[in-house]
C-alpha cells in the first residue's frame, strides 16, 4: 500500500510541478502568436485571454505516468509494469481516444472545427474504448434494468461518452468552473480506485487531478492584466471530459465485479459529473423548446444563471463545486438504502426546482 501511495503522491506532485513550469512559456506563446479567445456578447470576459492551457494536459499526464513507470522497472519494482499489463487493452486504447481529442482540441482551438466534425471526432474516440472492453455493460437497477446485450451496451457507451465530453466542454463558461468540477471528480475517483485497489488507474486520476490543480491557479487567479490568465481552451476540455469518460466507465465496471462495495456503481461513478450533465441536458432541451439548434450556444447555462443572481464569477465557481461534492457525497451515503431509480429521480426532481426558483428570482431582479 505504502509503495502505491508514494506513486500516486508523486504523479500528483510531478504533474502539478510541470504544469507550474509550463504555463508561462505558453502564455508567451500565446501573446507571441496572438492565439486567444476573443471576447463577443455570449463570453463573460471582456479581454482577450490566451486559450492553450489545454495543450499541457494530455503530454503533462502520460511524460508523469511513463516517467514513474520506468523509474519504478529500472529500480526492480514490477508492480505499476504488472498492473499495465493486466489492463493493457483498456489502457492502450483510451491513450489512443484521449489522442484523438488531444489533436481534434488543438485544431479546434487553433482554425475552429464545425460541431459535426467534433462528434465524429468523439464517437471515433467513444469506439475505440469500446474496443479496449470499456463499456457500460449493465445499469445497476436504474430504470430495473441490470445487465444489457452489447447491441445496447455498445451505442449507450459511445452516447455516454459523447454526452459527458460535451458536458464538460459546454460547462467551461467561469473561471475555475470546468477545472474545479473536473478535481472533484477526479478525486472522488482516485480514492474510490484506491478502495477498489486498482492502484494504476488512482495514478491516472490523481496526476490529472495534479495537473488540473496547478492550471486552476492560473485560471482563477492568474491577472489578465498582467498576462498570468489562461483559459484551457477545447484542447483541455475535450482531453478532461474523455480522461473522465475512460476513469468513470471503468470505475463503474470494477465497482460492479467487487463484493465488498455496498454503493450502487452507477451512482459511484457517474454522480461527480451530475451538475455538468444535467444543465447540459436542461440547457439542450431549453434550445429546443424555443426553436433553437441544441448546438448553438448561449447564455442559459447555470452558470449564467447565477451570474444573473448577481453572484460574481468566483461566487458562482464555488456555489457550483460545493453543489457538485453535497450531491456526489448524499448519492453514495444513500445508495445502499435509497433505490437507485428513486435516487436518480430526486436529484432530477431537485435539479429541475433549482433551476425554476433560480429562473423565478432573476425575473425578479430583472423587474426591479
Amino acid at each position: 500500500m505504502y509503495f502505491w501511495v508514494l506513486n500516486i503522491c508523486l504523479a500528483f506532485g510531478l504533474c502539478a510541478f510541470l504544469v507550474g513550469v509550463f504555463i508561462p512559456r505558453i502564455l508567451l506563446i500565446s501573446f507571441r502568436k496572438k492565439i486567444f479567445d476573443m471576447p463577443d456578447e455570449r463570453k463573460i470576459h471582456t479581454t482577450v485571454i490566451p486559450r492553450l492551457g489545454g495543450v499541457l494536459f494530455m503530454p503533462v499526464v502520460f511524460f508523469s505516468f511513463i516517467l514513474l513507470l520506468g523509474i519504478n522497472v529500472v529500480m526492480g519494482q514490477m508492480q505499476i509494469q504488472a498492473a499495465v499489463i493486466e489492463d493493457m487493452s483498456a489502457l492502450t486504447f483510451g491513450c489512443c481516444s484521449l489522442m484523438i481529442l488531444y489533436l481534434l482540441g488543438i485544431v479546434d482551438d487553433m482554425i475552429g472545427v464545425r460541431y459535426r466534425g467534433k462528434f465524429v471526432g468523439q464517437i471515433l474516440s467513444a469506439i475505440f474504448l469500446i474496443i479496449g472492453g470499456v463499456q457500460i455493460g449493465s445499469l445497476n437497477g436504474v430504470a430495473y434494468v441490470w445487465t444489457m446485450s452489447p447491441w445496447i451496451s455498445y451505442p449507450l457507451t459511445v452516447l455516454a461518452v459523447v454526452f459527458i465530453i460535451n458536458a464538460i466542454n459546454l460547462i467551461d463558461g467561469v473561471d475555475g468552473l470546468a477545472s474545479g468540477l473536473s478535481c472533484v471528480a477526479l478525486l472522488f475517483y482516485g480514492i474510490w480506485f484506491i478502495v477498489l485497489q486498482k492502484y494504476i488507474y488512482a495514478i491516472l486520476a490523481f496526476a490529472t487531478f495534479g495537473t488540473l490543480a496547478a492550471f486552476f491557479y492560473y485560471n482563477v487567479f492568474g491577472g489578465h492584466k498582467h498576462n498570468r490568465k489562461i483559459f484551457m481552451g477545447d484542447t483541455g476540455s475535450l482531453t478532461i471530459g474523455m480522461i473522465l469518460c475512460f476513469l468513470g466507465i471503468q470505475l463503474h465496471q470494477f465497482a460492479s465485479d467487487y463484493d465488498g462495495i455496498l454503493q450502487n456503481p452507477m451512482v459511484l461513478a457517474f454522480s461527480p459529473l451530475i451538475v455538468p450533465c444535467f444543465d447540459v441536458v436542461r440547457v439542450y432541451l431549453h434550445r429546443v423548446r424555443n426553436g433553437k439548434s441544441p448546438f448553438m450556444p448561449d447564455k442559459n447555462h447555470i452558470h449564467h444563471k447565477l451570474l444573473a443572481m448577481g453572484m460574481n464569477q468566483r461566487q458562482v465557481m464555488l456555489t457550483l463545486i460545493a453543489t457538485s461534492i453535497v450531491i456526489t457525497v448524499l448519492n453514495i451515503l444513500l445508495s445502499p438504502i435509497v433505490n437507485v431509480s428513486l435516487l436518480l429521480l430526486s436529484d432530477i426532481l431537485i435539479w429541475i426546482l433549482l433551476n425554476i426558483w433560480l429562473s423565478r428570482r432573476i425575473s425578479r431582479r430583472s423587474a426591479q
